[in-house]
């Protein structure tokens, strides 16, 4: 029984990580995954090392978070963007990404991924320009925010994607523990 449980924990941390992609918060599902592995299965005298794993999956998580957002927002703001427009571009983001979970779906796993990483970079684009036209931005100077948008978030979600190939590779390893 412990082998099955410590098998559905390896591949649940393996499709948490790869929902990242998608735009998920799944770094955290990978940490909660993470605790219940610790604190149901049985202790066979390695317990503090496996509550250290957890405390680390847990740094790495916000690690993640703080990289994707702070990537994103520096962007925009690097390029002249406002708070609107940042705004908009996380919120676009966000749209972008869902849509493209489904318009890549022809495409069966990868499909669906890559299209949800370029759709989530086009909608900040898309939301970045709209939130600066709105402000009264000029075309051309929405256009430069939108890209230092789309750029941003992509350079964000491949910071937590790493970063969470990090989280699933020690909580995977402390299954051996």
């Amino acid at each position: 029984m412990t082998f099955i449980l410590a098998l559905l924990f390896v591949l649940a941390v393996m499709l948490f990580w790869l929902i990242t992609l998608l735009g998920f918060p799944s770094n955290w599902l990978i940490v909660l995954a993470t605790v219940l592995y610790v604190w149901l299965m049985p202790d066979h005298g390695s317990s503090t090392t496996r509550w250290w794993a957890v405390g680390i999956v847990t740094c790495l998580a916000f690690l993640g978070e703080i990289a994707e957002l702070s990537t994103s927002s520096a962007s925009v703001k690097k390029a002249g963007g406002s708070r609107r427009g940042a705004f908009f571009s996380l919120l676009g983001s966000i749209i972008g990404s869902i849509g493209g979970l489904f318009i890549g779906i022809p495409i069966p796993i990868i499909g669906s991924v890559l299209a949800a990483v370029l759709f989530a970079g086009l909608g900040a684009l898309i939301g970045a320009m709209l939130g600066e036209t709105t402000k009264g931005q000029t075309f051309q100077d929405s256009w430069k925010i939108g890209r230092a948008a789309f750029k941003g978030r992509l350079f964000g979600t491949a910071a937590k994607a790493i970063i969470g190939a990090m989280m699933a590779g020690l909580a995977i390893a402390m299954t051996f523990t």
